[in-house]
């Protein structure tokens, strides 16, 4: 996230500060294909492009990021194919990342 635009980063930081408190950002939405809510996008527009931050809430004690990019199509607004199979691959990971850190607080 360093590397985006200082209101993009701003933006998206607050909403995922939000996120941690437990309450919705207004600029998230679920993002379609996963599921319902649990997977939320952050959408923020630029003069330098359109921005996009994607994040699940599946977990009651963390909100894992899974992607950050910027919108490089001009056709459309669907999610590229290789973005959607890369936010797939991290979901896995945070699952199996929680259910670690789960099964070592119980022992």
């Amino acid at each position: 996230m360093q590397a985006l635009p200082t209101g993009v980063r701003r933006t998206f930081g607050l909403a995922l500060y939000a996120a941690q408190a437990g309450v919705t950002p207004p600029i998230a939405k679920p993002l379609k294909g996963f599921g319902g809510a649990g997977v939320l996008e952050l959408l923020e527009d630029d003069r330098s492009g359109t921005y996009r931050a994607v994040y699940t809430v599946r977990f009651a004690t963390a909100v894992y990021v899974l992607h950050v990019f910027q919108k490089k199509s001009k056709h459309g607004i669907a999610t590229p194919r290789r973005d959607l199979d890369l936010i797939e691959e991290r979901l896995r990971t945070a699952e199996a990342i929680h259910r670690d850190t789960a099964r070592r607080s119980e022992t």
